[in-house]
């Protein structure tokens, strides 16, 4: 099986968490910023992740690629009702922080932008939704506070453990963003949650990158 996917995005990293949880081989096909024609070609829309199966047949929609690989190569991981707190922790959270990862994410190492043509691409796409990336950038002392509030009030959530569930796959792709943000202080409850599950689904953080 193959996975296409932006090393950068967080809907990519969902489906790529259950691969490595449960320990299921796949391929992992990075497509290039600016190439909008494979996610076409396989499943005629724009947009990643995308598993194609042995079959052929290619799977887009990262939650659905997440319950269809959990469904198939037992035993099942997700058996528990999503937790909602953390669930609505991680929707509040992303939509606060997306002015302060965007613009990271498009000055990041990831293998999507490798060529000055892809970065080009990346960041003239992302300024048609957010305007100057630069601008964004000079505004970091203003958007650290109200995600660093949302970072404080996440540590009583994970003060003890909490079976796998949906959520899961919501929060640390949340957090594994918001790591390459400096200037944000991780709790020992998130730090702990965050180590742990990279280690254990092999999506690394993006600390080493944090600008």
């Amino acid at each position: 099986m193959k996975l296409y996917i932006y090393e950068h995005c967080p809907f990519c990293s969902r489906a790529r968490m259950m691969a490595g949880l449960k320990n299921i081989p796949l391929d992992l096909c990075v497509v290039m910023e600016g190439d909008s024609e494979t996610a076409l070609r396989l499943t005629g829309k724009k947009g990643l992740p995308i598993l194609q199966k042995d079959d052929g047949t290619c799977l887009p929609e990262s939650l659905d690629i997440v319950h269809d690989l959990d469904d198939t190569y037992p035993p099942r991981l997700l058996t528990s009702p999503a937790h909602e707190a953390l669930l609505a922790w991680s929707r509040q959270t992303w939509v606060l922080s997306l002015k302060l990862i965007v613009p990271r994410f498009t000055r990041g190492k990831f293998a999507e932008i490798a060529t000055d043509a892809a970065r080009q691409a990346f960041i003239a796409r992302e300024e048609q939704h957010f305007g100057s990336l630069d601008a964004l950038m000079a505004q970091t002392d203003t958007l650290l506070p109200p995600v660093q509030a949302q970072l404080d009030a996440l540590e009583p959530l994970l003060a003890s453990p909490h079976p796998l569930t949906e959520a899961d796959f919501h929060l640390y792709p949340v957090l594994r963003s918001l790591s390459i943000v400096k200037g944000l202080t991780f709790g020992p409850n998130a730090l702990n949650y965050m180590q742990d599950m990279a280690q254990k689904s092999g999506v690394p953080l993006l600390s080493d990158q944090a600008q």
